[in-house]
């Protein structure tokens, strides 16, 4: 059935009527058409803009889905840019022409519409749902006009052995398609219901209404039916031709916007659309999911990579900084001749001062002198002849099993030698080490998992299962006990294919990626952070500087440095505790772990070196001769109060107790010992001292709103955003294209999200982060102070401090632990709120008393203050108390 275009209602939310048009031309079989159309320039002098934006909806929505584009992109300070979105034939509010148009009828469409417009270039075509296929077929057609290609939730081909959409599936099902597509909306409504959050009612109906009835809604299910799942189909050829040609678009700019949470385009549609487009852009919205325009900032993203249209191309984050996987895949030397020392051609330099991570173990191939100990594996004990031989035998294998140069590995090991012969493995062949701690939990840990998009995964038996239970589309090898029985191959396997096959590709380049670490996730979802080779040498290096011995071990009680003992050429040990627990390091796990290397340095979070100095009456006479031969304390990871310092130092009296400041993204920055802090007096922040050698820090000084400026400035004095430049400084965050160009906008300088103060002695004072600014009537705030002199009230243990109410007219209010502790949350009592009061600074409107205040499971030390923060407004509103 036929039927002539509907006329838009009035009065849809976010919607300008003058936007709207109708387009009438011939199509590709010579018939009149009318298309509907929304334009932002409609009337307007087209020689304003520099291009157009040529949006293209999917199924089973309509032009209205680019509503905050056009908005975007209609206002007074928006770049000089046209937007078109185009409602297809048969849906939105074109015409109902009762034909079926299949993929190439409907990429001919769309340059039937782009003609009638008179569109001549520069275009950027913005694609969602089966719009993006439509979308990129017109690109290729309009090579001479494309300028960009920006893609969200879509894809161009269904791999191989990957089941297709269970929504589509579903729909597709026998008798079921023209039931709940044509008949009824529930089609429809099922796919507004993935919108996150949950679209308003109006919003839900403006989608609606230009599918009030079954001959509306005909296209819905022919759009669904048109989706060629086998080589039979009609649309196949021209779905293929669209997929194998995007190669012809390496040179186009290109943005692919992504929302995680999507059950009809998964991870498998984004790798397979990454390989076909290695030099796109990526940006994942976490939380977001398959309406991402409805989700996300889509046109706040679109807004800001415009410009880049004008700058030359970037490296291929898909393959590396190589540019390409296989330009590493270059056979090349044995694992024997990993033995050699550094400086032969074997072991090329990671820069041109640095040596490769692996260095220092390719020194001492032939020393049978303790590498490492494993205090929770009975005192296991490897040697560094063998630590070495093992990581060659290893390396091997992984190439001879099918691991190649820019694969992405994902690590899921207790520190120990199985991981340390694992990583710098995979470092020497060109794998991409990826790091997520199990501390981030399983919600954490599959989003991180599935961001970084590995390709293997090493994990004990706990992680194999995971993996299983939560399909992840990696190739499982198993480290320890129990792995055959999850279907995985093991590292022993590996090892003794290695043995007999001991060819090596070539070292990596200095330039190429060697991991991903992922953050905490204290401060929102966890970020990957990606190092290069050169990058990772020169943190190796930073953290050398900082006072550790040059003959003696060290006890390695906080993750990163189990991998950086035997870069450092330093015999590790691991002591007896729970890595995703900090607090579960004992006095006496400790002690016993600087006994089994005779350590003299020692490094451990706050959270554990508090249990350490808590249970500090357990220890015998021999443990605490142990803690006596430790002359360096290193802590860190989250402010360290002083008064834990000398609390160590009591148990170890020979140490000068260091708390070096950094963060997963450029680690160290800065280093203070006690007796500086000491110095240095009470301050409005923590003090963190001076920076490295090597290091440059800067601050963008906040204005009355809390912003900081755009650029950094080197001065004393002024409290601002922390900036960094150093050598070991990350080298992008992965697929957090936005994340990214926020945090590195300042060439050559890292916003590290942190607030502070660089004193006149060059000291800086940490005072909190950029998120927990309070902004009152009274200015603008800093939290770490305030909560340093809260914390001076006998009976307060920890406080964190947060705002209520709205930017500007911020409530101070106050969540502490206390002593005695409580059992359940309740406002405080007079007494303890007006010596808070007394104390803070700045008025305090409440303070509400906790169990235990939330913070990361890695460190178990970040305090959670944007919950927090909620948690206390809800109760202020006069909501329960519950847990915070």
């Amino acid at each position: 059935m036929t039927g002539a275009p509907e006329t838009l209602p009035h009065g849809l939310p976010g919607l300008d009527p003058a936007w709207s048009r109708l387009v009438t031309a011939a199509d590709s079989q010579g018939v009149r058409r009318t298309w509907h159309v929304l334009d932002s320039a409609a009337g307007a002098d087209q020689r304003r803009y520099a291009g157009t934006l040529l949006c293209v909806h999917g199924n089973p929505t309509w032009a209205y889905l680019w509503r905050h584009l056009l908005a975007r992109f209609s206002s007074p300070d928006a770049p000089p840019w046209r937007v078109v979105a185009v409602d297809h034939l048969d849906m939105g509010f074109s015409e109902r022409t009762g034909t079926v148009r299949g993929l190439a009828q409907r990429i001919a469409d769309l340059g039937t519409v782009t003609d009638a417009l008179g569109l001549t270039g520069p275009v950027v075509t913005v694609g969602h749902d089966w719009g993006g296929a439509i979308s990129l077929g017109w690109a290729l057609r309009h090579r001479d006009q494309l300028r960009g290609v920006v893609l969200t939730n879509t894809a161009v081909h269904q791999p191989d052995g990957s089941p297709a959409p269970a929504l589509i599936r579903l729909a597709r099902s026998p008798g079921v398609l023209p039931a709940v597509t044509v008949r009824t909306p529930t089609f429809l409504r099922a796919t507004l219901a993935l919108a996150n959050p949950r679209l308003t009612t109006p919003v839900r109906e403006a989608y609606l209404a230009p599918y009030r009835t079954a001959r509306r809604r005909q296209a819905v299910g022919d759009f669904v039916a048109d989706i060629p799942l086998s080589p039979d189909h009609p649309s196949w050829p021209a779905l293929q031709q669209v997929a194998q040609r995007l190669g012809d678009l390496a040179d186009v700019p290109t943005l692919l916007l992504w929302g995680p949470r999507d059950p009809v385009f998964g991870g498998v549609h984004l790798r397979d659309l990454r390989a076909r487009l290695p030099h796109a852009r990526l940006h994942r919205f976490e939380g977001a999911g398959h309406l991402l325009a409805e989700d996300a900032d889509v046109a706040g993203a679109v807004a800001a990579w415009l410009p880049e249209l004008d700058r030359p191309p970037a490296p291929t984050e898909a393959a590396g900084r190589s540019g390409s996987i296989e330009a590493l895949a270059r056979p090349s030397g044995t694992a024997e001749a990993l033995a050699r020392p550094s400086g032969t051609a074997e072991v090329p330099a990671a820069g041109a001062d640095r040596r490769p991570l692996w260095a220092a173990l390719a020194d001492r191939a032939d020393d049978r002198s303790v590498a490492l100990v494993e205090l929770a594996r009975g005192g296991r004990r490897v040697s560094w002849s063998l630590l070495w031989r093992r990581v060659g035998q290893l390396a091997a294998g992984l190439v001879a099993s099918g691991v190649r140069p820019g694969d992405r590995v994902a690590l899921l090991v207790p520190p120990g030698a199985d991981l340390t012969a694992a990583v710098y493995a995979c470092l020497r062949i060109g794998a991409v080490i990826v790091v997520a701690d199990p501390g981030l939990g399983l919600a954490g840990m599959n989003r991180a998992i599935r961001s970084a998009a590995p390709a293997h995964l090493i994990a004990v038996g706990p992680g194999l299962a995971v993996a299983r239970a939560l399909r992840w589309p990696v190739r499982r090898i198993g480290a320890g006990p129990g792995a055959a029985a999850l279907g995985a191959t093991t590292l022993g396997r590996l090892v003794r294919l290695g043995a007999a096959q001991p060819e090596l590709p070539a070292a990596p380049a200095p330039d190429d990626d060697a991991a991903v670490l992922f953050t905490s996730g204290s401060t929102g979802p966890a970020k990957g952070a990606v190092y290069t080779h050169r990058q990772l040498a020169a943190m190796r290096d930073a953290l050398g500087g900082l006072g550790l011995p040059t003959d003696g071990g060290i006890v390695a009680a906080f993750a990163p440095f189990a991998l950086f003992g035997p870069a450092l050429g330093l015999a590790s040990a691991i002591p007896d505790m729970r890595v995703t627990a900090p607090r579960t390091l004992t006095a006496a796990a400790l002690a016993d772990a600087t006994a089994a290397v005779d350590a003299s340095a020692v490094f451990a979070s706050p959270a554990a070196l508090r249990n350490v100095v808590d249970s500090g009456g357990t220890l015998d006479d021999r443990q605490r001769a142990a803690l006596e031969g430790v002359t360096t304390l290193l802590s860190a990871g989250a402010p360290v109060p002083a008064a834990l310092l000398e609390r160590a130092r009591e148990l170890m009296p020979k140490a000068q107790p260091h708390t070096p400041y950094g963060m997963t993204e450029v680690l160290p920055v800065t280093d203070v010992t006690l007796d500086e802090i000491v110095d240095a007096g009470p301050g409005d922040g923590v003090c963190v001292g001076r920076p490295l050698p090597g290091v440059r820090v800067a601050v963008a000084a906040l204005d009355a709103d809390g912003i900081p400026a755009d650029e950094p400035a080197e001065v004393t004095g002024v409290t601002g955003e922390i900036m960094v430049r150093a050598a070991h400084v990350k080298d992008r965050y992965d697929a957090l294209w936005l994340t990214e160009r926020d945090s590195s906008r300042n060439p050559g300088w890292h916003r590290t999200g942190d607030v502070g103060t660089l004193a006149a002695d060059g000291r800086l004072w940490v005072q909190g982060r950029l998120a927990h600014v309070l902004v009152t009537a009274d200015g603008v705030l800093t939290p770490v102070g305030i909560e340093q002199r809260v914390e001076s009230v006998p009976r307060i243990a920890r406080a964190a401090v947060v705002g209520v109410g709205p930017r500007g007219l911020a409530q101070v209010v106050v969540v502490a632990e206390t002593h005695p502790g409580v059992r359940r949350a309740a406002l405080a009592d007079a007494e303890l709120t007006d010596a808070v009061r007394a104390v803070a600074g700045p008025p305090v409107a409440a303070v509400l008393v906790v169990p235990a205040l939330p913070t990361d499971i890695r460190h178990n030390s970040k305090i959670d203050r944007a919950r927090l923060s909620r948690w206390a407004a809800r109760v202020l509103a006069g909501g329960r108390l519950g847990r915070c």
